[in-house]
């Protein structure tokens, strides 16, 4: 119950700031919420022993999602250096360097940057965005009760023991079948380009499902956070988001 009421109250509110939010409100959403991400990255990254570099991945987070042009690589070898650099500091042990730079820069790398994009889709059209979201939640809420009423043979029982390939089936049938036709409604497109993309979203969304749960079992937790009631955190509910809107952002016309 509790997952279902976090999400009729969510959805309206995202949908409503999407395409009626004023000014740059959309792109200061996706960067505030990068942050929760990245947050939650950092707490699984310390429990498997890195020690990240919070301030300066907090605040590079925040200027590649909000910044009007997106950085490049000259910002990203600057960070890179200045972490490294910073790991030489007095008071840490030399032997944690590398996997505290490495899950800094990760972390950067798997949620900033795809929110960032997202940021572009949504500037493209905010269709885009809607289209991403909307793959990844009716995918998810399929896998989650046909998984539920019709699961029977295990996906990764390493990995997420309660995932099937009923479910994983589910999701991308349920997935396919809703981004084509908001695709038909709101940004017309061939329909073999319509079900390829949106399988393609589909099949991407549950990788990036797959690799937020394996994070997860490494660092021994169920959830990543719980700021969303039946959901665990941010990084639970937008992990094949992650996956999917790099995705969207080079695949979808840059025209419309």
């Amino acid at each position: 119950m509790k997952r279902v009421l976090t999400a009729a109250v969510a959805i309206p509110v995202i949908l409503g700031l999407i395409f009626w939010g004023p000014g740059r409100s959309v792109r200061f959403a996706l960067t505030f919420v990068a942050l929760l991400c990245l947050s939650e990255f950092l707490k699984l990254a310390a429990q498997q022993g890195a020690l990240p570099m919070r301030l300066v991945a907090y605040l590079s987070g925040a200027w590649m999602v909000a910044a009007d042009a997106a950085p490049g690589a000259p910002f990203f070898l600057g960070i890179a250096l200045l972490l490294l650099t910073l790991a030489m500091r007095g008071g840490r042990e030399l032997s944690a360097a590398l996997p505290s730079v490495g899950a800094t820069l990760l972390g950067l790398v798997y949620t900033a940057v795809p929110f960032r994009l997202a940021a572009d889709l949504h500037t493209t059209n905010p269709h885009w965005l809607t289209y991403t979201f909307l793959v990844n939640w009716i995918g998810d809420a399929a896998a989650y009760y046909a998984g539920r009423a019709l699961g029977r043979h295990p996906l990764a029982p390493r990995i997420s023991p309660a995932k099937t390939w009923e479910g994983a089936a589910a999701s991308l049938l349920v997935g396919t079948a809703a981004g084509a036709v908001y695709l038909g409604l709101a940004l017309p497109q061939r329909l073999w380009f319509s079900m390829a993309l949106s399988a393609a979203v589909s099949i991407t969304a549950q990788v990036g499902d797959l690799a937020e749960s394996a994070l997860k079992r490494g660092a021994g937790i169920k959830d990543s956070g719980a700021l969303l009631p039946g959901h665990g955190g941010f990084l639970d509910r937008l992990d094949g988001v992650l996956f999917s809107a790099p995705l969207v952002f080079w695949l979808a016309p840059k025209a419309m």
